[in-house]
């Protein structure tokens, strides 16, 4: 199961818990801020997180992620080319609003990875690298739930931006074109700032601009 929750720093942002719904192991999907929010409400519904997945490097999507990697003994994982994101205020855009916001502790993604829980559950993602936003950015793909976790690539009214450091226009619409609009038209995407849309939604969205 997929549920979403909605945390406010700065911006305000949806982070995602993936859930075994039989043992209640799953991943978490950009802790971007209130850990006493997101630590709450795995407890209060008897989650067993076991990984922490960043789409990007972004600070309004990682604000939580090295307390929460703490308390809940969750290895907090991110595609290598946003690895220096992590530790760079500037980068990571939390230097612009007086918060040096960093995650010393993490380890790295690879394009196509399959990721899976420790407890034989069968519910996995793959990891699709779709930079743009920024360099590292990635989708993580679940194709049982029919769902696409797309982070800031795109949001229900059209492409993400790329006017950050990193960023790249070309690269992005390449991603959207080339590694989103692929997957089955039924694919919900849920991105970091705006309510889901579909691949098919998606596409007749780009074909009208």
């Amino acid at each position: 199961m997929i549920r979403e929750l909605q945390v406010a720093g700065v911006f305000t942002t949806n982070s995602y818990f993936y859930i075994d719904s039989h043992s209640k192991a799953g991943f978490l999907i950009d802790p971007g801020a209130q850990a006493g929010l997101i630590y709450d409400t795995i407890v209060s519904n008897g989650w067993k997180i076991e990984k922490i997945l960043l789409t990007h490097g972004h600070f309004d999507h990682l604000g939580a992620a090295e307390l929460l990697g703490e308390k809940l003994s969750a290895p907090v994982y991110i595609y290598p080319s946003d690895a220096q994101y992590l530790t760079d205020p500037v980068l990571n855009l939390s230097a612009n609003y007086g918060n040096a916001i960093t995650v010393p502790h993490f380890e790295e993604l690879q394009d196509g990875e399959i990721i899976r829980l420790k407890e034989n559950t069968g519910l996995y993602l793959k990891v699709i690298h779709t930079p743009g936003h920024t360099p590292g950015s990635v989708t993580f793909y679940s194709p049982e739930e029919h769902a696409a976790f797309v982070g800031d690539l795109l949001y229900q009214h059209g492409p993400g931006l790329t006017n950050f450091p990193g960023g790249d226009r070309y690269q992005l619409e390449q991603s959207i074109i080339n590694r989103i609009l692929t997957l089955p038209p039924e694919t919900i995407l849920l991105s970091g700032h705006s309510s889901p849309i579909t691949v098919s939604e998606e596409s007749r969205l780009l074909l009208q601009e």
